[in-house]
């Protein structure tokens, strides 16, 4: 059995190999970068004297035992009752676990993603053509007329041609696969292939309401939830950094138009 604390020795290196002929594989320190034997003893004496864990550790984690064997000489002493793990329930889905984030098995701070409303977009639909029941459900294909979009990264108009297909459950879940090409307003213009993909759920009264072109200027936004992940291609050099972004939007249905906010998920 390891010792105390060789959870948090395995969890600051990362091992590779450093030749394709070497027997024994090599650990990187990821606070220092500096390279050594795999060796579990020789890892844990070189954390002891690593400036770089130690000092993240008494920020962000003082309870490491690592921490306390470099400070006061002796590995701590493990006399914490295990305890019975809780089933997961709709408050831990919903706010995220809330559990003692400073145990042995979190020797560093994962960073949270920080929503920031990036652009909009709004989009004229043709009627949805219904390509009938399929192994999976209904599937229907609605086609983009055109449309505009603006944001903190620039604006300009949604070429006609986009589409979605939709599969439509027994309940009346829509699951979205949408594809469609954004122009932007620059001189020579630049062109930015997106994808959608994701759900709109909901009960199934105010579904019904959505598919009936009568009643869907009526149906309340809050009512429903319309939820899409989005990707960003594009090969025009003034717009690269779209291609590694992270989105995901909130959309809403108003008569034969589809409104898209998005939300990008920015880098730490």
């Amino acid at each position: 059995m390891g010792r105390i604390g060789d959870g948090d020795i395995h969890a600051a290196f990362v091992e590779f190999r450093a030749k394709e002929s070497d027997k024994c594989l090599s650990a990187q320190c990821i606070y220092c970068q500096s390279i050594r034997a795999k060796n579990t003893s020789r890892q844990r004496s070189h954390l002891l004297e690593c400036p770089a864990y130690l000092n993240a550790m008494k920020e962000h984690n003082p309870d490491n035992p690592i921490l306390h064997e470099a400070v006061n000489g002796t590995p701590t002493q493990n006399n914490t009752p295990v305890k019975t793990p809780k089933k997961r329930d709709l408050d831990t889905m919903v706010n995220g676990f809330q559990g003692n984030t400073s145990s042995a098995s979190h020797s560093f701070p994962i960073p949270k993603p920080q929503l920031e409303r990036d652009f909009q977009m709004s989009v004229q639909l043709n009627p949805k053509i219904s390509v009938g029941p399929g192994i999976w459900g209904q599937r229907n294909w609605v086609s983009f007329i055109s449309g505009h979009w603006n944001g903190r990264f620039g604006k300009g108009t949604v070429v006609p041609g986009g589409q979605d297909s939709q599969l439509i459950a027994p309940d009346l879940s829509t699951h979205i696969d949408a594809n469609c090409l954004l122009q932007t307003h620059d001189h020579p213009p630049a062109f930015i292939a997106v994808k959608m993909d994701g759900w709109r759920v909901g009960p199934r009264d105010i579904l019904e309401k959505l598919e009936d072109p009568s009643q869907i200027d009526e149906v309340d936004p809050k009512t429903y939830s319309f939820r899409v992940n989005v990707h960003m291609e594009t090969g025009d050099a003034r717009y690269l950094h779209l291609n590694t972004g992270m989105w995901v939007a909130s959309g809403v249905r108003r008569g034969t138009e589809g409104r898209i906010t998005k939300f990008l998920f920015p880098t730490p």
